[in-house]
C-alpha cells in the first residue's frame, strides 16, 4: 500500500521525500515498480476503462451502484465494491446534489382540487398517474423555467417546455405535448401543485377535455410533489449546476439533450431497479 500510494503521489513530491516519510528504501520502491502486474492487476486495468468510459458519457454523475449495474450489463465480472475501489482510487466521483429550493404562486382565487394521490406515487401501467410541476435556470439572458409532466410508472418525462416567463401557457404547452405523445385512455390522475399555472380555467379545461381526473398538493406539503422535485434535482445536479448558459437558446439545447437523449433512454434509476425509464417501461411490455 505505502508504494501504490507513493507512485500515486510522485508527480508532486519526490520519490526520494515519500520514502522517507513512509520509511521504506527507494530501491524497494524501484524493485516493486519493476515487477510484472498480477492477473487481478491486469484485470483492474482492463474493468477501469470500461469504468471511465461510462463514468464519461453519463456525465460524470454515476455513482457506483449505478456503475456496477452499467458494467455488468455489458458482460463485464464486476462487484459492487471492486466498482466503487476502482473509482475511489482514480478520482470518479458522482457530483453530489444540491438542495432545491421551490416557489409556488398558490395566492389565486382559482378553485382547488381534492388531493386525489395521498402521496401514493406508484403506478401499474403507464398513464395512469401524471405528475407536473414547474422549475427554473439561470442563464445570461435571465431566467429559463421549464415546466414538466412525468409518468409516474417509469418515472418518464412525457412532456417539457420552457420559457421566459412564468405563466399558464408554459404549463399548458408541457401538457399538450404529453397528450399528444402519450394519448392517454380513460383512468388517468394528473397531479400538480396549488400554482396558479395549474389552478388556471384553461389548464384544467384542457385535463377535463380529455377526461383526466386532477389532484393537487395539500397547502404548503412540499411531500405531494415530491417524485417530479427529484426528478428537478437530478437535473439540476447532473446538468444545471455544472454548466454556464450564457442564453436561454443554449439551456434549451441542453435541456433537451439532456431529457430526450440521456434522462430517458439512458439514465439508470434506482427507483426503477437501475434501468432507465424508456428500458423500464419497453421491459413491462
Amino acid at each position: 500500500m505505502r508504494f501504490t500510494f507513493i507512485d500515486a503521489a510522485k508527480a508532486e513530491f519526490p520519490i526520494q521525500r515519500l520514502c522517507q516519510v513512509l520509511e521504506v528504501s527507494q530501491s524497494g520502491y524501484f524493485a516493486w515498480r519493476s515487477r510484472p502486474a498480477c492477473q487481478r492487476q491486469r484485470d483492474d486495468l482492463v474493468l477501469l476503462a470500461h469504468v471511465r468510459s461510462a463514468f464519461r458519457e453519463s456525465n460524470g454523475t454515476y455513482g457506483s451502484p449505478r456503475m456496477t449495474c452499467e458494467l455488468q450489463d455489458q458482460g463485464l465480472p464486476i462487484g459492487r465494491r471492486r466498482t466503487a475501489r476502482l473509482m475511489r482510487e482514480n478520482g470518479l466521483k458522482a457530483r453530489q446534489k444540491r438542495r432545491f429550493k421551490r416557489t409556488t404562486d398558490s395566492h389565486h382565487a382559482f378553485p382547488i382540487a381534492p388531493n386525489l394521490l395521498e402521496q401514493d406515487f406508484s403506478a401499474e401501467r403507464p398513464n395512469q398517474k401524471w405528475n407536473a410541476d414547474i422549475s427554473y435556470v439561470w442563464t445570461g439572458e435571465g431566467w429559463l423555467y421549464l415546466a414538466v409532466v412525468l409518468d409516474l410508472f417509469a418515472r418518464r418525462v412525457v412532456g417539457w417546455a420552457v420559457s421566459d416567463r412564468l405563466h399558464k401557457e408554459l404549463a399548458l404547452e408541457a401538457l399538450r405535448k404529453a397528450l399528444a405523445i402519450r394519448r392517454p385512455g380513460e383512468g388517468l390522475t394528473h397531479h400538480a401543485d396549488r400554482g396558479s399555472q395549474y389552478c388556471s380555467i384553461e389548464y384544467q379545461a384542457e385535463l377535463r377535455k380529455h377526461g383526466i381526473r386532477i389532484s393537487m398538493s395539500g397547502k404548503g406539503n412540499c411531500y405531494d410533489n415530491s417524485v417530479v422535485e427529484t426528478f428537478f434535482k437530478t437535473l439540476k445536479s447532473e446538468l444545471v449546476w455544472r454548466t454556464v448558459f450564457q442564453t436561454r437558446a443554449e439551456a434549451r439545447k441542453a435541456i433537451g439533450r439532456y431529457i430526450d437523449g440521456f434522462y430517458n433512454p439512458i439514465r439508470r434509476h434506482s427507483t426503477l431497479d437501475y434501468v432507465s425509464p424508456v428500458q423500464f417501461e419497453r421491459l413491462a411490455g
